[in-house]
């Protein structure tokens, strides 16, 4: 065999695997993209395999015809880690670049389980019922990917920072759900929890039929507050990091631009879509950098 072939078990085949991870974060998910090339070198093929994972789980919805194919495609994903798949796994490049992560870095599967079991949420229609439902939430996926980036970066060292990734985690995920408010009412998904919703009397229908209204906008106000309290503790709780692995929060850089511009006083929850320039973004990633190392 060569390093050309790129069969499933080869080193060509892993090598394909790795660079086709890269490529899906790169179109998908450029803030990680742009972040993980400011870590070190040879991290970031298994960085790319946890994020294009991620991103490969949190497409799901898009992917399936309905909530049960959808519910089918996430079984899937449970069976190969756990062993139960059917098939070749390796012949997934996502599954066999995940797997030589998780094998290198004696990474647990449970954390990955717990993933798909929060994106099980995002097949079905309904409003996130309260506002720890979704802090619960962002905690599984988005403080459970910046965690597993942490042992990665940290080469089998505990990496500290717990209580900073899960803290880091909802900053960013309710950060991220806040900018993506547009295209999931368009998708008749809700992430704004529905306690939040009743006590401004804004209806699901509201914000699916593009009503919107302001308490909708009171509401997209108290999700940036709450993000910002976790954007806060997670700054308190900086110092627990080991430096190896603060690479894994450099994306958390981005929530407070992203924060700012919603609060431009033309935002509107629903069709506003709130980017920043692409410098201003890897300057910002940069900037963080700097502190990291």
């Amino acid at each position: 065999m060569t390093d050309t072939d790129t069969r499933p078990g080869t080193a060509g085949g892993l090598a394909f695997a790795f660079q086709h991870c890269e490529t899906l974060v790169r179109e998908g998910d450029p803030d990680r993209y742009f972040a993980t090339l400011f870590a070190p070198a040879a991290s970031r093929p298994h960085l790319f395999a946890l994020y294009a994972f991620s991103l490969t789980i949190a497409r799901t919805r898009e992917a399936a015809a309905n909530p049960m194919a959808g519910e089918i495609r996430l079984q899937w994903w449970r069976d190969a880690l756990q062993g139960e798949a059917r098939g070749d796994v390796m012949a997934n490049p996502v599954a066999a670049a995940l797997t030589d992560a998780i094998v290198t870095h004696k990474l647990g599967r449970q954390p990955f389980i717990d993933l798909i079991d929060a994106r099980v949420f995002d097949l079905y229609d309904d409003p996130m019922p309260r506002v720890n439902d979704l802090e619960g939430y962002c905690g599984e996926t988005a403080s459970a990917l910046i965690r597993l980036a942490s042992l990665v970066l940290a080469g089998g060292v505990e990496p500290g920072g717990a209580a900073a990734a899960g803290h880091a985690g909802v900053a960013y995920g309710v950060t991220g759900l806040l900018r993506a408010m547009p295209w999931h009412a368009r998708q008749g998904q809700v992430y704004l929890p529905a306690d939040l919703l009743l006590r401004s009397g804004v209806t699901r229908e509201d914000i699916v039929t593009g009503r919107g209204g302001p308490g909708l906008v009171g509401v997209a106000a108290d999700m940036r507050k709450l993000a910002r309290r976790h954007l806060d503790a997670y700054m308190t709780a900086r110092g627990t990091i080991a430096p190896a692995a603060r690479a894994a929060f450099l994306p958390v850089a981005l929530v407070e631009p992203y924060l700012t511009a919603m609060e431009r006083p033309a935002y509107d929850p629903l069709n506003t879509v709130i980017e920043i320039p692409r410098w201003r973004r890897l300057w910002r990633l940069w900037r963080g950098s700097r502190l990291a190392f």
